[in-house]
């Protein structure tokens, strides 16, 4: 075995066991001391909350490495999109989720090409970049899991943090992402990518990213309506003291 593919087994097996000890032990623990309500959780209900916790992490960590460049992040993605699978398939019945099974599924197909053949880094640390909004997505989950009001002002300041942030590192980087792939379309180097890589690039790019602008509107609609919700109460909250008085 190279030394490239001895790396890259290295990083991704150190990637799994980590999550599987983040998952089964850090999360737990860690939760326990830091949100009370952790406690009064459902088994199914822990799983998840566990799982996200995992996901927070590694989201931002893949963040500020794809910042940097790392191409070898992209390990540590592929054995996270595994980690989850698995985890879903085996939880199925609480976190089971068919639409986040064709995301990974399809991100797996691209990042085959990209670890196994060493193709399009530059691409696809430039994908790893939404990996930002995860955290916000999940912390939308943790407040409504405990209980949070929509209209609390943590849920608030939260959802409106989720919307910014995951239209500026999904949706606004669309047309940079996609006239860098225009600019390299029938070029040689293109034509160097088998018929594989090429289709597990564009296609998958496509399917993504119409997943990404289905999630965008209901993010931005949920947002709209609490925001919306949380002005007219504020504004029939004078009358009603008139009224009292």
């Amino acid at each position: 075995m190279d030394p490239f593919s001895q790396l890259i087994l290295t990083i991704s097996v150190t990637s799994f066991l980590t999550f599987q000890w983040l998952f089964h032990r850090v999360s737990p623990w860690m939760s326990m001391r830091i949100s009370r309500g952790f406690l009064g959780l459902t088994d199914k209900q822990k799983v998840e909350w566990n799982s996200r916790t995992v996901s927070t992490f590694h989201a931002l960590l893949v963040g500020i490495f794809c910042l940097y460049g790392r191409s070898h992040v992209s390990n540590s993605v592929l054995a996270r999109f595994l980690f989850n699978l698995l985890l879903i398939f085996y939880y199925w019945k609480a976190i089971g989720d068919k639409f986040f099974v064709v995301h990974h599924l399809a991100a797996l197909y691209a990042y085959y090409y990209v670890l196994g053949e060493g193709m399009l880094p530059y691409f696809a640390n430039f994908r790893l970049l939404a990996e930002f909004s995860t955290p916000c997505v999940n912390q939308r989950w943790f407040f409504e899991v405990l209980g949070y009001p929509k209209s609390s002002r943590p849920n608030m300041a939260n959802g409106v943090a989720m919307a910014v942030v995951f239209f500026m590192v999904r949706i606004a980087v669309m047309p940079v992402y996609y006239s860098r792939m225009y600019a390299v379309y029938g070029t040689e180097a293109f034509y160097l990518v088998p018929w594989g890589g090429r289709v597990a690039w564009i296609c998958s790019s496509i399917c993504l990213d119409i997943m990404n602008i289905m999630w965008m509107h209901k993010i931005a609609r949920g947002c709209y309506k609490v925001l919306r919700s949380a002005r007219q109460s504020k504004a029939a909250a004078p009358q009603e003291n008139g009224k009292t008085d």
